[in-house]
Formats: structure tokens, sequence, C-alpha cells
């Protein structure tokens, strides 16, 4: 048998360290034993999901060494792998459940099922789907299909007793039914649910072993059922330890930046990066710190993960970082890896047209666009409340913040028209609005626009350092709920 590993990312934001994580051991366990690693993309999600977000997953994975067998961009022989290519195939096998009565139509909506929550919740029963489409009769499916009455298709689930099953990672583990869901399969719109899409995936591309993160352990036995009414031998499914803050909470944007891109414009070396994601819970035989991914292949023993989160710690990672640049890069290659990361052609032509029409010297470039390629900017803290009073600076902060994490597309118009939103909520001029934006994005006082520079900085450089300003000004767990309570209206007044 030839072992067959996958990672299959969404693309509907940016490309997560978690993603490169879970990518790094399910391609070093096939490449360890002689197997294939898969890129599937999973785009079933047609709201949320973009092509510039694909890209990045393609261009963030190429950079940290991790190349793939098969997949969207290189092609392979059980494609397409892109899950909104493949819609026919779910349809087909969701039928098949229905016909075989492993599966049935759902034709509740949306508000009677938010109203079946609150009904639960009220006589504090745990909120789960009550099997309501079980109950309707052939004929009455019959009339609501002629109808044309939208519906989901969601699988079965028995009532009682539990599902056992064997974790690669974690032995024998028991999960009671009673806590898993009827899960949909198959959307109102025609598009599969992660469930029913990985698991015919999985199935036709001949997968034989799934490493995915410990989140999904409890949706574990829908998962394997699923293979089982579809009558197909499911591959060997493992669930390994979630990223962790050093404060032990689950990896998030909220606290720490979670984006390969994010690293990458830092100036992070894709080497150290790779290296210290193969060490979250997982070590060398002889316990070195610094190795490479050829080394972890040779070394490696997926049975040696360790179950316990293990921390994400940015300082260690720069640490690990520094030894890199030191032991492993004479000056000439950091000179070559430095002229690539920052000072290239193609960053002095999108710089230049920014900081010309302000040089009278060379030495004026330096003063003037050092922000683009400096890390998180230090500042006198002071300075972000000069303007406009510290309230509306912690309003004006956070909730670019928070749109900034759902925008979908990153340019010029979207950042102005996302400040100028903010803006007229506050009743604040856009002049002063931008003063503590200025401050938190350049560091500084006066420099090139703010708006250009978000654009060029990037997404995920320009969320970190609004979210190192909104550290500076402070805010309290209190202060926390009552702006995402008042975001929740945004932007109607």
């Amino acid at each position: 048998m030839t072992v067959r590993t996958r990672v299959a990312p969404s693309p509907t934001g940016d490309p997560h360290v978690g993603t490169a994580y879970i990518a790094l051991f399910n391609y070093v366990f096939a490449k360890q034993q002689g197997g294939q690693f898969v890129l599937r993309i999973e785009d079933t999600d047609q709201a949320r999901s973009s092509k510039a977000s694909e890209q990045a997953i393609y261009d963030s994975l190429h950079w940290l060494g991790l190349e793939w067998d098969e997949g969207p961009d290189v092609g392979g022989d059980r494609g397409p792998y892109r899950q909104s290519e493949r819609t026919e195939l779910y349809r087909k096998y969701a039928e098949q459940l229905i016909v075989e009565g492993k599966a049935f139509r759902c034709f509740a909506t949306s508000e009677e099922l938010d109203e079946m929550r609150k009904e639960q919740m009220a006589n504090g029963e745990p909120q789960k789907y009550d099997g309501r489409g079980l109950r309707l009769t052939d004929e009455q499916v019959e009339q609501y299909l002629k109808e044309g009455k939208p519906y989901v298709v969601r699988m079965k689930i028995p009532e009682e007793g539990s599902f056992k099953f064997n974790d690669y990672l974690r032995g024998e583990v028991e999960i009671p039914w009673s806590q898993v869901d009827m899960q949909v399969l198959l959307k109102a719109d025609g598009f599969p649910t992660y469930f029913l899409a990985n698991v015919v995936d999985d199935h036709l591309m001949g997968i034989t072993h799934v490493f995915r993160g410990e989140e999904w352990l409890n949706s574990a036995p829908k998962l394997l059922k699923l293979y089982e009414d579809l009558d197909w031998q499911a591959p060997e499914l493992g669930h390994m330890p979630l990223l962790r803050n050093p404060d032990k909470s689950k990896l998030s944007k909220r606290k720490n930046p979670t984006s390969v891109n994010y690293y990458r414009k830092m100036g992070f070396l894709p080497e150290a990066m790779l290296n210290y994601l193969g060490r979250m819970g997982w070590s060398m035989p002889d316990e070195r710190e610094k190795f490479t991914l050829a080394d972890m292949i040779d070394n490696f023993d997926m049975k040696r993960v360790s179950l316990g989160g293990p921390v994400f710690d940015i300082d260690k990672l720069k640490w690990l970082n520094g030894v890199w640049m030191r032991e492993e890069f004479t000056d000439e290659q950091l000179i070559e890896r430095m002229k690539a990361w920052a000072y290239n052609a193609d960053t002095m032509k999108t710089l230049l047209p920014e900081a010309k029409p302000r040089m009278e010297t060379f030495s004026d470039f330096a003063p003037l666009m050092g922000h683009f390629v400096s890390g998180l900017p230090e500042y006198d803290p002071a300075l972000l409340t000069a303007k406009i009073e510290e309230t509306q600076v912690r309003i004006a902060l956070q909730y670019l913040i928070w749109q900034f994490d759902a925008a979908r597309e990153w340019n010029k118009d979207v950042v102005f028209g996302t400040v100028k939103e903010t803006a007229n909520y506050l009743d604040l001029k856009i002049k002063d609005f931008l003063q503590p934006i200025f401050v938190a994005i350049t560091g500084k006082e006066s420099s090139t626009s703010v708006i250009d520079a978000m654009v060029i900085l990037g997404s995920d450089m320009t969320r970190a350092r609004l979210r190192v300003a909104l550290n500076h000004v402070g805010v309290s767990k209190k202060q926390a709920k009552s702006l995402e309570r008042a975001f929740r209206s945004f932007p109607e007044k």
C-alpha cells in the first residue's frame, strides 16, 4: 500500500500557521514512508472563498518548502482537486444515501431551527437537531419537492449507544451518540458540507491516513459512520494537538499573529519557521532543537507526537530564527536572502512612487520608508490619543481590526472604504480619525499616505500593527464585550 496523506485548506482568509503545522506533519509522515502528499482546496463555501486566498495558500506552502505531489496547480490523475469542481459527485452520493435510507431531506427553515434551539435552551436540553425531517411522510416529502421548497440533506445518527474507534495517536476513543448531531451533508445551495466532501474526496483520491486537529475529534463518529454508510474503507484517523498561545488558550489571531504571511513579511527564514513547527508536539530522538526538513523526515515517528497542547511562543521562534541565521548562512547568503525578502526591485518599484515626491537626497529614503521593512513599530503610546480621545481611539482600532479580519479582498478601495465608514460612525473628520491609525501603522506622526501604507503592507501586517496599538490603549474584558455588542449593529448607528 502506498501511503497517501493530504491537507485540505479552505481559501477563505490568510494562510494559517495551524494549516502549515498540519500540512507539515502529513507531509513528513508520507515522505518518511515513501508515500505521496496531496493538496486539495475546500472551496465549497462560495460566499467566502476567493482566488486570492487560494493563491496565498500555494505561496505560503511553497515558501515553507512543502511541495505536493498532486493538487489544483500541478494536476494528478485523481482530480479535480478543487471541491467546487466536484459538486456532481457529492450530489450523486447524497442521493445514494437517501435512496438507501441512510440520509434524509430536511425542509426546516433557519427560523424554525433557531426557534427549536431557543426552546431547547429554555428547557435546559442539549442544542442539537431534533430529527423533525425524519417524521415527514413520503407524501409530504414529494409535495415539498413539487413545490420547490428548499431543503438540506442530513445523515441519520443512532439515538442510543456509543461509537468506538482507534485513533492513530490516542488509541481507543469512545464517544456517545447522544453527543453527535445529525450532520448536514448537502446544503440548500447544492454544495456539500465538510463531512460529505471530505469523505468522498478522501476515498476517491486514495487517502490512506488523515491527521487533523483535535478540535475535530468529537466529529469522528459521524465521519467514520459516513464511510460505513457508503460501504467504503475509512483511512486511518489521527487527531493532532492544537497549537496554543503562551497562556494555553487556543492559538488565535485575537492574541497572536496567525498568518504565515505575517511571519514571512517580518523576515523569518522559512527553514526556521518549518523547524519550529516541527517542534510543536514532536522532538528529534537526540533532542536537538535545530533540524532541517530532511532531518525530520529521516527521524520521524508519528507515534512520538505528544498530545499536550504545544505552545507557539514567538520569542522562542525568534531565538531559533537567530540561530539559523548565525549558524547556517554565510554573510553572502544572508545578503541574498535579505534582497529577496524586501530589498528587491519589485519592492523598490512599489515604494519609490511613495517616497519620490518627498525625497531630496537618497538618505531621505530610509527615514521615509523604514516602516515598510520593519516589524512592529515602537513609539510613544501617548501619540495615539493626541488628537482624539481614548474611547474613540479604542473603538476605531477595534472596529478596523474586526472589519479587516473579515475582508475578502485587500486593495485601496476596500481599505479606504472601511476607514471612511468607521470615521463616519464615530462622527469624526477623516483627517482626525486617521491620526492614531497613522501612528499605529507607521510609528510616526508624519510620513507617506497611511492608506497606501496599509495597502502595501498587506492585511496581515496592518492588522498586527493595529492590534499592538489597541494593546497600548488597553481593552478590559468588560470593554471588549461592550464593543462586541455595539459592533453587531455596525455601521448602523
